[in-house]
C-alpha cells in the first residue's frame, strides 16, 4: 500500500514539472535581470569625458563578464598606467554596472625632459603635454620628481602661496633657487629651508627691499640683497 501511494506521487510530481518546463522556455529565462549577470556598463567619473570614455574603453577589453567574477586587481594596472590619476575608488553595481571615481592629479609645475615639455603631477609623475600657456611655474635642472614634490611640500608649510612662484631652479648640490611673479630671484641655502622661506618672504613683503632683484641666503646669518 505504502509503494503503490509512493508511485502515485511521483507520477504527481512528473506532471506538474512537465506543466512547468511546457510554460517556460530559455527566452523568459533571459527576460528575469535575475540571471543576467554580465557586465554592460563601467561608469568612470572625475577626469574630462574624452579621458573618462577612453578609460572604460580599454576596461571593457580586458575584464571577465560576469560580474561575480571581476576583482579590483583587474583595474590596477590600467588605471595605475594613467598618469592624470591621483587615486580612485571601485565600486560594483549589481547586477550589470561598475562605478570608478577617480581624482584627477593637480598640476604642480612644467619641466623639459630631453627637448620634451611636461607637467609634473601631485601623484610624482610626468604628464606630456603640448602647451606652453598653462601657467603654472617652470622647474629647471633634472630634478627627481620626488625630491621636487618634497619641496613643494615645503613651500606648503611657509608663508609662501606657490600660485606666486614662477621658477623653480634645481641645483645638482641639492639647493633650490626660486623666482616670483614680482622678477624677484631667492637664493636658498640647502639646509634650514622653512625658516630660510619665512625669512625671504618678509624680506620681499619689506617696503624698505622693494627694488631688489635678488636676495641671497645662502651664506649662514648673512643677507645679501642685489639690485640688478
Amino acid at each position: 500500500m505504502h509503494l503503490q501511494i509512493g508511485k502515485k506521487n511521483r507520477y504527481l510530481l512528473y506532471l506538474f514539472l512537465l506543466f512547468f518546463l511546457s510554460t517556460i522556455n530559455n527566452k523568459s529565462l533571459e527576460d528575469f535581470d535575475l540571471f543576467d549577470l554580465d557586465i554592460k556598463k563601467i561608469n568612470v567619473y572625475g577626469l574630462e569625458d574624452e579621458d573618462n570614455i577612453e578609460i572604460s574603453r580599454k576596461l571593457m577589453q580586458f575584464i571577465p563578464e560576469n560580474i561575480f567574477f571581476i576583482n579590483k586587481e583587474y583595474f590596477i594596472d590600467i588605471l595605475n598606467k594613467n598618469n592624470l590619476i591621483h587615486s580612485f575608488s571601485i565600486r560594483k553595481h549589481y547586477p550589470n554596472s561598475i562605478d570608478i571615481n577617480i581624482i584627477k592629479t593637480n598640476f604642480l609645475a612644467s619641466t623639459n625632459r630631453d627637448g620634451k615639455l611636461f607637467i609634473i603631477g601631485s601623484n610624482g609623475k610626468l604628464i606630456r603635454s603640448n602647451l606652453n600657456n598653462l601657467n603654472l611655474p617652470y622647474v629647471f635642472g633634472e630634478v627627481e620628481i620626488k625630491k621636487f614634490i618634497n619641496f613643494i611640500e615645503m613651500i606648503n608649510k611657509s608663508k609662501y602661496n606657490i600660485d606666486e612662484i614662477k621658477e623653480f631652479y634645481y641645483f645638482q648640490s641639492g639647493r633650490w633657487d626660486i623666482k616670483i611673479k614680482k622678477e624677484i630671484l631667492i637664493k636658498l641655502p640647502k639646509d634650514d629651508l622653512l625658516n630660510s622661506l619665512n625669512y625671504s618672504f618678509q624680506i620681499i613683503n619689506n617696503e624698505k627691499f622693494f627694488k631688489f632683484k635678488t636676495i641671497d641666503l645662502r651664506v649662514p646669518n648673512q643677507l645679501i640683497i642685489v639690485n640688478e
